[in-house]
């Protein structure tokens, strides 16, 4: 089997969500990984991942047209690279959600999201019910549309690789959608989705304010990245892309701290995967509790600056 990977890429890096779908892609087969962009970054991001461990080959399309990674634009270009190949794989990212599910309806082929495991070359494990239950599907499509969950995978070796890099030509742009603009949060701090140390907030830390004088110098001491239950951001405490659930970002950290958050389904679908889970609430019933490794029943305005302090 043939598989391409569709890379996502920042600053002339590939990200740590596409080394854990080329690792994904390794177990079905041969792996093609596409870079599409615009400039020197998009040849920089090719260079990189011709370099990655597992690499067959790398395709690179160089055009305006793919410089936002706009959906249309980039789904047109894959579609005629599918006659070659069997499968698709693409992050389970905004980028890779955003189109995949477009290259899928052009071939005419239902999409199987959120691949937690490959189990042979066309069976899969997927998460349903907001992660409670784990589904094994079997495609039966003539070819496959997959979104990789990233923090289920290991990521694939940056170097060892020397995959020959070759210049591709698409369409270019298909006139359906322009880029208007983009408001980037730019932080010192580690990505929330690939951070080793995760420290998340809830509703119970009452507003904006006291929500930074809790959290940020405990994450500050652990060099943590911050995350956020989504009544904390519904609230307004801090920004969505800090949300971590099912609606929000998927995380696997190898320790989580959660701080004043109950444990709805919809968080818990988001952080569940976390190698160890502490939780800090001053209510002893609640859903947190029952996933969590270590619990600590306690007021959390005095017990994290007491834990921040000691650290």
């Amino acid at each position: 089997m043939k598989a391409l990977v569709l890379a996502e890429h920042g600053g002339g890096t590939l990200k740590d969500s596409t080394l854990a779908t080329i690792t994904a892609a390794t177990q079905l087969g041969e792996v093609t990984v596409l870079v599409a962009g615009q400039g020197a970054e998009a040849s920089q991001a090719a260079d990189a991942a011709a370099q990655v461990a597992g690499v067959g080959k790398v395709l690179l399309a160089d055009d305006a047209a793919y410089g936002q990674m706009l959906a249309e634009n980039v789904a047109a270009l894959i579609v005629p690279l599918m006659d070659s190949h069997d499968a698709l794989l693409c992050p389970a990212t905004s980028n890779g959600k955003n189109i995949a599910p477009r290259v899928a309806a052009l071939l005419d082929v239902m999409q199987v999201s959120d691949v937690l495991s490959i189990e042979g070359e066309r069976t899969f494990t997927r998460p349903i019910y907001a992660g409670n239950a784990i589904a094994t599907v079997e495609s039966t499509e003539a070819k496959l549309v997959l979104t990789v969950r990233g923090t289920s995978f290991a990521k694939a070796e940056a170097t060892g690789g020397s995959a020959p890099v070759e210049s591709l030509t698409g369409a270019g742009d298909a006139g359906l959608s322009r880029f208007v603009g983009c408001e980037d949060s730019a932080s010192d701090r580690p990505e929330l989705t690939s951070a080793g140390v995760v420290v998340s907030g809830g509703r119970a830390l009452k507003d904006a304010e006291t929500f930074a004088a809790i959290i940020t110098p405990l994450a500050d001491r652990l060099h943590a990245a911050i995350g956020a239950s989504r009544a904390a951001v519904d609230a307004g405490y801090i920004g969505n892309d800090h949300q971590v659930g099912q609606t929000g970002k998927i995380v696997a950290p190898q320790l989580y701290i959660a701080v004043g958050i109950s444990g709805a389904i919809q968080h818990l679908a988001g952080m569940k995967d976390a190698h160890t889970i502490i939780a800090i609430n001053k209510d002893p019933d609640a859903p947190i509790f029952q996933v969590a490794d270590i619990g600590l029943v306690a007021d959390i305005f005095t017990a994290v600056p007491e834990l921040t302090s000691k650290l």
